[in-house]
């Protein structure tokens, strides 16, 4: 069993929580596994509902409506993007949505360097209390309006973030200016250091800054702001934030599927007890159910929904038959259907045997699904499959959408 404990063994099964380990497991004690799989299935629901608004604010010019289409995943001139100028453009609180993930909300907050604004009504007037945290960018040196609204923000007790935006201009400034000396990591450090020096300055303890370019957001300090996010948010809202992330990096795509893996082992229980109830054909029905809406899932969550490719290819300048060429998986460009996933299911049988015996050998929890092991296997079995296959194309077609056409 050496092969099945390498694709199926302790990675995935190691990602579940000691509090569900413990609720599941005094489930099946009683011999209730219909109540086990009922806390899974509100655990689901509660990472599937989560919802996440995230204020965005800045001085006007600063960048931040183009920040807003940019973690989006989206440019500036399309359909449903927030309205970017040289002026400030937003007046009032404009809630901005990914088109795949309605539960996550980003706001594009009024400019806070206009005559009018003053930080402690400034939070009343954009209803402070809806927002799980705020990101005030400044494309120059923080300012006082930056400081006053940071202090009123942690005076209320709610998380904040500095991005500094536009640093690929400065780069680019600085390279005509210094043609022998220049050196990218230290005019970021300088950059950086000026940043954190001011807040301190101004009162804020430990400023959480982040070097950023809206036209380049895998660049610089992305990697970090996100890492941060994940660290410091709720878990619910942690999940919610990652899967609605665009595909802009190899580090990304690998996170999300990460995430996913973790919630693979929940949705064969819930399959396995719908099995064990003495109805003909219930559980098959059950599987399909399940199996047809976590993998239309994962193509959205990896972009690979119709929707998501033709974004994509608009936005990197490419044909949307190229971004497919490279694409291997045939569930990519079909439609998930029930016949297609029934298909999928007879030709799974055997492999889901060798997953439901290493589960049910191996995972102590797991010793009462005996009755319903094949539903709980093939439901584990095809989903972790499908699971690499999406990853794998996912990452191919990120590959080459960033390709030079050069």
């Amino acid at each position: 069993m050496a092969g099945v404990e390498d694709n199926y063994g302790s990675e995935s099964f190691e990602m579940i929580t000691d509090e569900e380990v413990a609720e599941v497991q005094a489930a099946l004690e009683k011999g209730d596994l219909t109540e086990a799989a009922s806390t899974l299935k509100k655990s689901l629901e509660s990472l599937e509902n989560a919802q996440l608004d995230i204020a965005i604010t800045g001085e006007s010019g600063s960048g931040k409506s183009t920040f807003v289409n940019a973690i989006r995943g989206m440019e500036d001139e399309v359909d449903g993007a927030a309205k970017t100028g040289v002026v400030e453009t937003t007046m009032l609180a404009t809630p901005y949505q990914y088109h795949n993930h309605s539960n996550v909300t980003i706001w594009d907050l009024p400019g806070i360097g206009t005559p009018m604004f003053k930080a402690d009504t400034y939070l009343e007037t954009v209803n402070f209390s809806r927002y799980d945290f705020f990101i005030l960018i400044a494309s120059e040196r923080f300012k006082e309006n930056h400081i006053q609204l940071a202090l009123e923000i942690q005076r209320m007790g709610k998380k904040f973030y500095f991005v500094r935006s536009k640093v690929d201009s400065d780069l680019y400034a600085s390279q005509k200016r210094r043609k022998t000396t220049y050196n990218e990591e230290r005019i970021l450090k300088e950059i950086r250091d000026n940043c954190i020096d001011c807040l301190k300055e101004g009162g804020i303890a430990s400023p959480k800054v982040f070097l950023l370019s809206c036209c380049e957001l895998g660049l610089y300090d992305f990697q970090l702001m996100q890492d941060t996010l994940e660290r410091e948010l709720p878990s619910h809202k942690r999940h919610a934030f990652l899967l609605s992330l665009p595909n802009i990096s190899v580090a990304v795509l690998q996170k999300k599927k990460e995430a996913l893996k973790q919630q693979i082992w929940k949705l064969a229980t819930i399959s396995s007890a719908v099995a064990v109830i003495p109805i003909p054909g219930l559980s098959v029905v059950c599987d399909v159910t399940i199996l047809i809406k976590a993998m239309r899932g994962y193509l959205r969550d990896f972009g690979l929904d119709e929707e998501s490719l033709r974004r994509l290819a608009a936005r990197v300048e490419k044909p949307e038959e190229e971004l497919r060429a490279v694409i291997k998986s045939p569930l990519v460009v079909k439609e998930i259907t029930r016949e297609i996933v029934y298909k999928l299911m007879s030709k799974a049988a055997g492999a889901s045997l060798m997953v439901v015996e290493y589960a049910l050998s191996t995972i102590p929890i797991f010793g009462s699904v005996a009755a319903g092991g094949l539903s709980f296997a093939t439901t584990y079995y095809m989903l972790q499959g499908f699971l690499k296959e999406i990853a794998e194309d996912a990452e191919r077609v990120l590959t080459k959408a960033l390709e030079s056409t050069v």
